[in-house]
């Protein structure tokens, strides 16, 4: 099988669970050695209090073909960040991929409330970890991605431009989050030009997330199910499709091409030809526009 990201370094920011963790394994699987952080470990739970730990997702990269180096890491502390960085350096002596794809804002129960009945440190902490950790981490990771040209830097999101510009999210503090991580790329994309490397803003669809599982009550292996609860469901990806666009993007040497967009997973799909684990293409924000937005029933027909 080729591997067209072996010799490669990555760096997966948020890489515990959900698309950061299928990011990481599916830059494994096309060679990579991945560095994955996250703060949830075998030894210590996250404030989310979720099962999934970065020692795991690490075994994952190395079980796709990579090679996984999971290191416990909060990404609002930037002296672990700085130490991170130097670890890399001194180990592999350059970075090729940065993803920034660290969240951890749920649960923010209060999202459908107004500004000023929503509890100020809670929303102020959702942007830190939404906003912050991406600055503080490509602070000291892009010193080191730009000593080679080529490098990609991948800012995770949810929701393109084009979506975010025309739906409200919920509460001021999430729109403002995921509007944000958007114009980061947009930013860094005008700095890192003129370094020969690009920046681009990435979104999965509806992703089934180990948490998106559990809220529908339903696993991997009966996923259909959950549009019992909501039918627009059967539009919904693996986490392991928007980490096959990851892939893609970093194994294209034209990715260039991409500086500054924003851009989601099954547009990407269209372009590189890559599938979802059960072989199809779900491009789930065309569907938004054409069925969702429009108000027709669920039929995903010619959506996938």
């Amino acid at each position: 099988m080729r591997k067209p990201l072996t010799g490669k370094i990555a760096l997966v920011a948020g890489a515990t669970r959900g698309a950061g963790r299928q990011i990481a394994v599916q830059l494994g699987a096309a060679g990579a050695t991945v560095y994955a952080t996250g703060r949830s470990t075998r030894e210590r739970r996250s404030e989310m209090n979720r099962p999934e730990t970065i020692e795991e997702t690490a075994e994952l990269v190395t079980a796709a073909g990579g090679t996984g180096i999971g290191i416990a890491v909060d990404h609002l502390d930037p002296d672990q960040v700085r130490r991170l960085v130097d670890r890399i350096d001194s180990e592999q002596g350059r970075l090729d991929v940065l993803v920034n794809d660290i969240w951890g804002g749920d649960p923010l129960t209060t999202w459908h409330r107004p500004v000023w009945e929503q509890p100020l440190d809670q929303g102020l902490r959702t942007l830190r970890l939404a906003i912050d950790t991406h600055i503080i981490t490509s602070h000291f990771a892009l010193p080191l991605l730009i000593r080679r040209p080529g490098g990609l830097v991948v800012e995770m999101g949810d929701g393109t431009n084009d979506y975010n510009d025309a739906n409200y999210r919920e509460s001021v503090f999430y729109d403002l989050a995921k509007v944000s991580v958007n114009r980061l790329a947009f930013a860094q994309a005008k700095e890192l030009a003129p370094h020969g490397c690009t920046a681009v803003a990435l979104t999965p669809g509806w992703l089934r997330s180990e948490a998106m599982l559990e809220h529908f009550g339903v696993t991997e292996a009966n996923w259909r199910d959950g549009a019992a609860k909501d039918p627009h469901f059967v539009m919904s990806e693996t986490p392991a499709f928007v980490g096959r666009a990851v892939a893609a993007l970093a194994a294209d040497p034209d990715r260039a091409r991409w500086n500054g967009r924003s851009v989601h997973a099954g547009g990407l799909a269209q372009v590189y030809g890559f599938t979802d684990l059960d072989g199809t293409r779900p491009d789930f924000f065309r569907y938004h526009e054409e069925v969702i937005a429009a108000g027709k029933p669920a039929d995903d027909t010619g959506y996938r």
